[in-house]
């Protein structure tokens, strides 16, 4: 199983982020070690800027290479809510230096995801609306009808460069409001109104 993270999906996102538009996705991988399914999510001693992005993930269903975009939707059946826990101040510094961003990105449960899947079948991504909040305050609201590359073209694209394989995790990218985190925050996240996703920042 791995992870597979798009990054500025949504303008908004990039503007904040002073990050240019996309041309085409951008991907980056987490390790297997980076998923939290359950639990309490500990604070990294390694960092003290720690930020949320809640993401729509997307599990993948079954194998595929050079997945052409209208044969893409038949590879996925379910979505979930999850959050890239991004280390800003090491990704800055990695970013300054020319460097990979593993270590800001991809460290120890920095992928919580939901253990409650939706049918996709149950969500219009036209009119859906998934939203985090930080100790009961709204702070992003994500339109997948937003996204600048749709979900199907970013399976296509991926796997032109790596095959997909079955229990592949998407995550699809995130909308602005990302911000920081304290030792003591909850963060919950709802998809259409159901809370899918909570977490206890210890």
């Amino acid at each position: 199983m791995k992870i597979i993270c798009i990054g500025r999906n949504y303008a908004d996102h990039a503007k904040e982020m002073n990050s240019p538009l996309p041309t085409e996705p951008i991907y980056f991988l987490k390790p297997d070690t980076a998923l939290l399914k359950e639990g309490d999510f500990y604070y990294p001693k390694f960092t003290k800027e720690l930020h949320f992005e809640c993401e729509l993930v997307v599990r993948i269903d079954k194998v595929g290479k050079y997945i052409q975009p209208k044969f893409a939707s038949k590879y996925y059946s379910q979505f979930t809510l999850g959050m890239d826990f991004t280390a800003r101040d090491i990704q800055q510094l990695c970013k300054e230096k020319g460097l990979p961003w593993e270590r800001a990105k991809g460290f120890d449960h920095s992928a919580p995801i939901s253990s409650t899947w939706v049918d996709k079948q149950n969500v219009d991504l036209e009119n859906a609306t998934f939203q985090l909040f930080q100790n009961g305050e709204l702070k992003q609201i994500g339109h997948p009808k937003d996204f600048i590359f749709s979900i199907d073209q970013l399976i296509a694209y991926v796997s032109q460069f790596i095959t997909l394989k079955t229990g592949d995790l998407l995550f699809t990218g995130t909308p602005a409001g990302v911000g920081p985190v304290q030792i003591g925050d909850t963060l919950t996240a709802a998809l259409n109104g159901q809370e899918l996703l909570s977490l206890k920042i210890k």
